[in-house]
């Protein structure tokens, strides 16, 4: 029983409404390469955690052509949501309309053997020149849900915890964050984000930090294959 994780597939329907090519050619036939690496390494008892931005769709109804792609792969799926998924409804809304082929994490968490799948979207972090009032009040609240997750995880017993974020938690050159700190207080094995994209990507903290594995998954950063968690 194995965990993998990646992020942003941005998918539009098969053939694609928003070819992702318009991003650089690096994403040329990107889900095919991504289905591809799926294949190869996923089995039924295995998990994959799909960190944000899975469809360009602006309604449930419109993203279930990319979402049953997705239901189509081999293994358990994680989903959470990321700034681009309009999509996203209720929990409720989203499982039935799914035929319940997702988990989807939101203030909860899952778990897969040992291991408590923690996670909550995430914001843009402070210190950042565009960073408004209207962002503290959301980064507070995406703080807020994160807790609850890892409170939730910790209260049945789990020790052994992953943290999925579709936003980075860190940026080299920024000390800390909530939500870093929120790994540290509940001593988070491994964190997984996405969100940024080509050079910006290498602006995102990776590594160790306070005991935490901070690890990127964004498809165009891992080379549009599955990362093992």
């Amino acid at each position: 029983m194995k965990l993998y994780a990646i992020g942003d597939l941005h998918l539009s329907g098969n053939p694609p409404t928003k070819p992702m090519t318009i991003f650089g050619e690096h994403w040329n036939d990107h889900w095919h390469r991504i289905k591809a690496s799926w294949s190869s390494l996923v089995h039924a008892e295995d998990t994959v955690i799909l960190c944000g931005d899975i469809s360009w769709a602006m309604h449930l109804d419109d993203a279930l052509a990319d979402l049953n792609e997705i239901a189509d792969l081999p293994g358990r799926k994680i989903i959470l949501r990321g700034n681009h998924d309009y999509w996203w409804s209720t929990v409720k809304k989203m499982s039935n309309a799914t035929n319940e082929n997702f988990l989807f994490l939101q203030n909860n968490f899952f778990a897969v053997g040992s291991t408590a799948i923690c996670g909550t979207r995430g914001w843009n972090l402070p210190g950042n020149e565009f960073f408004t009032p209207e962002d503290e009040a959301i980064y507070r609240r995406e703080c807020l849900r994160l807790e609850t997750s890892l409170q939730l995880a910790s209260a049945a017993g789990f020790s052994d915890i992953v943290v999925a974020l579709h936003y980075p938690p860190l940026y080299i050159g920024v000390e800390e964050s909530g939500f870093t700190e929120l790994c540290e207080k509940y001593h988070v094995r491994t964190c997984i984000f996405g969100h940024v994209h080509g050079e910006d990507a290498k602006n995102a903290f990776q590594g160790l930090k306070a005991g935490t594995n901070y690890q990127i998954v964004a498809a165009d950063a891992v080379d549009f294959r599955l990362q093992k968690i």
